[in-house]
């Protein structure tokens, strides 16, 4: 990388660091707190609370990348930051479950991933952009990580409200990142061709990585409405989960950079992409297996293969949909990417509750293997795309 891309991948992963951190922050304590509101009672309307930011953030994208083609990166980015901590205020001033939800939906409103990841796509290389987005990707990581640890501690001191007034002011950190540390937007942007969203959703290879990451991160969040029950089956109390967590995601970060970069150089960049999808598959099956009598050792492993295919595709996906995309609706392409994330969580979260209380843990682990298999025979055409040394 040049310094301008080193410059321009790190500021970038710590404007996601910064806003995913504020985010993971609330998650593992949110349902116990939230039931503490007025209106708490009603297990509606915690998932609500829950699940509205992935929903208005989902139908926000695309206008965002869109936005971002047309006005600029950078004051797209700024914008849909503020959003996202005035969101986070009003949560933290909520008096009930109804303002909560109302907080949580602007939080999502401010739907910045697609412009960020097309400014990081603007500011890099082709033959380097695959370690960019990784180091966005091992940012977001690093944040779930770190959360699972810092969550339980600071909610006893400073209570849900506390965190989401820290979820702002770290948002409100990171637009300060984009005005003084990003690079400027490169010139030829602002006067190059805008693209229709129709030319996105016409292009076959962006229509294959749209359904695998919404794939993806549907089998991931479905994962996690079985994996902790079976932590606590296994022998490990809620409160020291992180135990297997952490070594998991920091072990994979390190595998995926002693296989990922190197193989890609060498021309097989296809093969492990794959390889990581069969990989998620195989370790859903594994999970299969121990759902009866499950072990802590086994559970750790088959969560460090999850992650190593896991981040594996999270870098390599967004990278190779800026690569293929149009440059001219690079915005708009990664909206929808980023659209389809959003509605795999949300669909993840819905399917797997419903699997696991109507069919039993098996028969999740069973649809989230089939659905990786899927993604397979639907990835198999793909073509990797040619470097670009410009």
């Amino acid at each position: 990388m040049t310094a301008h891309e080193r410059r321009a991948s790190a500021s970038l992963a710590a404007i996601f660091a910064l806003r995913m951190l504020g985010l993971f922050l609330v998650l593992p304590v949110f349902a116990l707190e939230a039931a503490r509101y007025p209106g708490g009672d009603d297990p509606v309307l915690i998932g609500l609370a829950m699940g509205i930011y992935g929903l208005t953030q989902g139908l926000l994208q695309i206008p965002f990348g869109m936005a971002s083609d047309r006005l600029g990166r950078k004051r797209v980015i700024i914008a849909g930051l503020l959003v996202f901590a005035l969101g986070s205020f009003v949560a933290a001033l909520a008096g009930s479950l109804t303002w909560l939800i109302i907080g949580r939906s602007l939080q999502g409103a401010g739907a910045v991933s697609a412009a960020v990841t097309a400014l990081l796509a603007d500011q890099t290389r082709d033959e380097v952009r695959t370690k960019a987005m990784a180091l966005v990707g091992a940012s977001i990581g690093l944040m779930f990580a770190l959360s699972l640890v810092l969550a339980p501690l600071l909610v006893t001191y400073i209570g849900l409200a506390g965190l989401f007034t820290l979820t702002g002011s770290l948002a409100l950190a990171g637009v300060a990142v984009v005005i003084w540390w990003v690079p400027a937007e490169p010139l030829q942007h602002k006067n190059q061709p805008r693209g229709k969203l129709s030319e996105v959703l016409r292009h076959a290879a962006l229509l294959r990585l749209d359904a695998g990451v919404f794939i993806l991160h549907a089998v991931q969040l479905a994962m996690w409405v079985a994996i902790p029950a079976l932590l606590v089956q296994a022998g490990l109390p809620p409160a020291q989960h992180w135990w297997v967590y952490l070594p998991a995601v920091l072990a994979s970060f390190v595998v995926m950079g002693a296989t990922l970069f190197p193989l890609e150089r060498r021309g097989y960049l296809r093969a492990v992409f794959l390889g990581s999808i069969a990989l998620i598959a195989l370790v859903q099956l594994g999970l299969l297996w121990a759902a009866d009598t499950p072990h802590i050792a086994w559970l750790a492993f088959m969560l460090f293969l999850f992650f190593c295919g896991f981040n594996v595709l999270e870098a390599s996906q967004p990278s190779l949909a800026s690569r293929v995309a149009p440059p001219h609706a690079r915005g708009a392409a990664l909206g929808v990417y980023n659209t389809l994330q959003s509605l795999g969580f949300f669909a993840g979260g819905a399917a797997g509750g419903w699997l696991v209380k109507t069919q039993g843990v098996p028969a999740l682990f069973i649809a989230c293997a089939v659905g990786m298999g899927l993604w397979l025979l639907l990835a198999w055409p793909m073509v990797a795309p040619g470097r670009k040394g410009s």
